[in-house]
């Protein structure tokens, strides 16, 4: 029976329904009773995040525990809910962290304070060593080294100052670097600290959120992602119909988020702050960012390349990596972005944004300090102001007041 509320009351309705109706309804409540809640914790049925993904069906709904840290990370491969019904990962302020405390057993004291060890990791190549850091104490130490921009040479060991590490590479040289190297990790304590002392950690996750293959129909949301030595959202594949919701990305070994091949997603709230990378897009992939603060970044704030279409908008970038904003195509084709109520700040000296060849960059309500533009593309500004000069008589920029509101509190400004 199919019942309708009418005048406040529940009654018989007077419409006939044909079969083919009252079967849309039966299946669409059975659909309703079987989402289900997969709650992710030492106390639940469902042991791991793994374990939690693998089983999610269309409408479910995986629970991880608000503000637990969890040592593990999502990785999403082939997995599509449906329209209207998505597999929803939220993290309740949940923290997935990349690290793992140092095994002191595996280290070797070869002279005061100077310890080494050549098993740090089962399979490392060049690709991860240029991403590579250490935490001491919880600080990150990544030696001036970055996969994207200026990066510093290794030190030689006896160079190290306590707080320090390197790498020694015994393999041949390989010039790609996903080729496995062989070769032994040093790091520098102070004399008479222990390993356990300095509370050294070590990225052995690659990412905290990564996707791979097809994946469809998917919401990520509530989640902060810290200390891969790679990406902390990794986006590789086909995926269609994607949303992430108010996520973290803090002090990731490359990118806070990076999208690749033909994957497709929105952004809705975005934090990334001491990643090398805020944000690298690359592929022919389809992305949108709104709410997005970037601060503290290294090697590049936004970098956006290839034949990808991708949107910035409600932004604040508190600048200070070498490359504050670089969009560039590729040969087969040309990348576009658009930006609007985006404010980009330098925070140390001024830098030059670049829009490369085979690449199209249009603003609107945009301010840029100490960031000027160097173009072999297309740019079209529209209510901005660069450096104090407005793009047209009248403009205004972004919306700074409400820009701010964007920062965490640790980050607010006064107007520059």
């Amino acid at each position: 029976m199919v019942r309708s509320k009418r005048d406040g009351n529940i009654g018989m309705t007077s419409l006939p329904l044909s079969p083919l109706v009252l079967v849309a309804v039966f299946l669409s409540l059975c659909v309703d009773l079987h989402a289900r809640d997969l709650r992710v914790g030492v106390d639940s049925e469902v042991p791991s995040i793994h374990h939690a993904i693998k089983l999610a069906q269309p409408g479910d709904t995986i629970h991880l525990e608000p503000g637990k840290v969890y040592r593990d990370y999502a990785g999403f491969y082939g997995k599509k809910g449906e329209p209207d019904r998505p597999i929803t990962l939220d993290g309740h302020g949940a923290t997935l962290e990349g690290s793992d405390p140092l095994d002191p057993l595996a280290w070797e004291e070869v002279s005061p304070g100077h310890f080494t060890c050549a098993t740090l990791m089962p399979t490392l190549n060049g690709a991860i060593l240029a991403r590579w850091f250490f935490l001491f104490d919880g600080r990150m130490q990544r030696m001036g080294r970055v996969s994207k921009g200026k990066s510093a040479p290794l030190k030689k060991p006896e160079d190290l100052a306590p707080g320090e590490w390197t790498f020694v590479q015994t393999s041949p040289p390989a010039k790609d670097h996903g080729v496995p190297i062989e070769g032994v990790f040093h790091l520098r304590l102070a004399p008479g600290e222990t390993l356990a002392e300095a509370k050294v950690s070590v990225p052995v996750r690659s990412a905290g959120v990564q996707f791979s293959g097809d994946n469809a129909h998917l919401v990520i949301r509530h989640l902060t992602a810290t200390h891969p030595h790679n990406d902390g959202f990794n986006i590789h594949g086909d995926c269609r119909d994607v949303v992430f919701e108010n996520i973290h990305a803090i002090e990731c070994g490359d990118d806070g988020i990076s999208a690749h091949e033909s994957a497709q997603y929105r952004v809705d709230g975005f934090v990334s702050i001491g990643n090398s990378t805020g944000i690298c897009d690359t592929g022919t992939a389809q992305t949108s960012y709104q709410n997005v603060f970037i601060a503290d970044c290294v090697g590049f704030d936004l970098y956006f390349l290839d034949e990808g279409r991708y949107s910035l908008t409600n932004a604040l970038v508190l600048s200070s990596a070498q490359n504050p904003l670089v969009v560039t195509g590729r040969a087969a084709g040309g990348c576009r972005l658009a930006m609007g109520n985006v404010l980009i700040r330098r925070l140390v000296e001024p830098r030059i944004g670049v829009v490369a060849a085979r690449a199209a960059l249009a603003g609107n309500r945009c301010t840029f300090e100490g960031l000027n533009f160097k173009s072999t593309g297309s740019v079209v500004w529209q209510n901005t102001i660069s450096n104090g000069q407005p793009s047209e008589p009248g403009a205004t920029g972004a919306d700074w007041e409400g820009l701010r509101k964007l920062a965490p509190p640790s980050y607010q400004m006064p107007r520059g």
